[in-house]
């Protein structure tokens, strides 16, 4: 299986509580706390660490930050992702280095340049979580009145990555050639203009960062909506999803695979990694403490803050006590049919499940030793549910390192996970072919 590390450059990673556990990690800002989250996942042949981003203190609940800012929530503080991984890419030699960007606030050639030196800075272990933003907090950052309407965000979603793609392959293979005696620096017929022009962006090209060692970044994206699967299936190399169990996550890797096979692609390069918070321990009265003191540092205000954020809905406006009423979003749709669903099944207020979605968003949060988080990792993976797992550590970096010194093992001894890094890049890592 594949193993990728979701984590923020802020307070809040896999739970809202987690800036608040004894011993967790205070120095969210400093460069050392993001070495020793490198060293200690890389020690354990994790892929890749995903580093999320938003670029808005949210203010959805009740029209103000104070939720978001006064509990830590999931936008009161992010580090620029590709700074942080840029300072990683100095200190890791094998680990995956994925950054969010947006494809709203960028124009394709600053990304694809940004990300094409990132390639190379690694030695090719890059890859881009490509993201079309909806929320309107972020659009008044950078001069937007007006958002894109929904039904056009995939649309301009794809120019933007034909583009971007273009780009990167504007210089071909050995284009730069750095002969002294020649002289010939660059062979002029290896490097092409690109002469794009479209609805949405007229590019002349071509990029002026030469062909990277991976030929382009490993792409990932999180669709959830029948578009955005739509998307996925198109361009993304690693789809990110959020299941609460198996049954539903076989589903949708069936049907993504089923979509990237009828447009022309090999569906066994696309790999899938549901979230999953792991909370784990030597023993199960050990993990269940440490969920319990979680779970009790969880406000109810911090996860529908969150959750108001991600759907596009302020929540505060609905009675708490009781359950989540019926609704169009215009967010997330993926989220709000997980808290849709989990309402249903259970009957919870509104109340309650802020409180869990703080513990955990929507994904599957699962307590226990190693035995027991492997059996369910194995289990989903049996299932061919999963292609592997993106972990959400509640508590960075204490939560990471046990998950790597107790888990890890477990399923090494299984025969489930590496014990060394086979390939140079991330793409050979993660067993992925030469990108078309």
């Amino acid at each position: 299986m594949h193993l990728a590390a979701f984590v923020s450059a802020g307070p809040t990673s896999g739970s809202h509580a987690g800036w608040r556990y004894p011993g967790a990690e205070s120095d969210i800002t400093s460069l050392s706390h993001y070495q020793r989250l490198g060293t200690a996942l890389e020690d354990a042949c994790f892929d890749m660490i995903f580093l999320a981003d938003i670029l808005s203190v949210p203010d959805r609940l009740g029209d103000s930050m104070d939720s978001q800012l006064r509990f830590g929530g999931l936008g009161a503080l992010r580090l620029d992702p590709m700074i942080v991984l840029a300072s990683l890419a100095a200190t890791t030699k094998h680990l995956g280095l994925a950054a969010t960007i947006s494809t709203s606030y960028v124009e394709p050639f600053h990304l694809a340049r940004a990300m094409a030196t990132l390639d190379h800075m690694s030695s090719g272990r890059a890859a881009w979580n490509i993201v079309t933003s909806f929320q309107e907090a972020e659009a008044k950052n950078f001069s937007q009145n007006e958002m894109v309407d929904r039904g056009l965000r995939y649309e301009r979603g794809d120019e933007f990555m034909e583009v971007v793609t273009k780009l990167w392959y504007s210089w071909d293979e050995g284009a730069l050639v750095r002969d002294v005696d020649g002289p010939m620096f660059a062979d002029p017929s290896k490097v092409h203009h690109i002469n794009h022009e479209g609805r949405w962006f007229n590019v002349r090209g071509p990029l002026n960062v030469s062909r990277t060692p991976q030929g382009r970044p490993v792409l990932l994206q999180a669709g959830a909506s029948d578009r955005g699967k739509e998307f996925a299936a198109r361009w993304a190399d690693v789809v990110f999803v959020k299941h609460s169990a198996p049954e539903p996550a076989a589903e949708y890797r069936l049907d993504l695979r089923e979509r990237a096979a009828r447009m022309g692609r090999n569906p066994d390069e696309i790999r899938v990694l549901p979230g999953i918070v792991p909370i784990v321990g030597e023993t199960r009265s050990i993990a269940e403490e440490s969920r319990a003191l979680l779970e009790s540092l969880v406000e109810p205000e911090a996860g529908l803050s969150t959750l108001s954020y991600h759907i596009g809905i302020d929540l505060s406006q609905f009675p708490q006590d009781e359950v989540l009423p019926e609704m169009n979003v215009p967010g997330a749709q993926g989220d709000y049919r997980e808290v849709a669903e989990l309402t249903r099944r259970s009957g919870i207020s509104l109340r309650e499940l802020g409180r869990r979605y703080g513990v955990g968003t929507s994904t599957s949060v699962i307590s226990g030793t190693a035995k027991d988080v492997a059996d369910m990792m194995e289990h989903w993976i049996r299932m061919e549910a999963c292609d592997g797992f993106m972990i959400m550590p509640p508590i960075v970096p204490h939560s990471v390192e046990s998950f790597a010194r107790l888990v890890v093992p477990e399923l090494q001894r299984r025969g489930l996970f590496r014990k060394q890094y086979d390939g140079k890049t991330l793409r050979e890592n993660m067993g992925l072919g030469a990108p078309r």
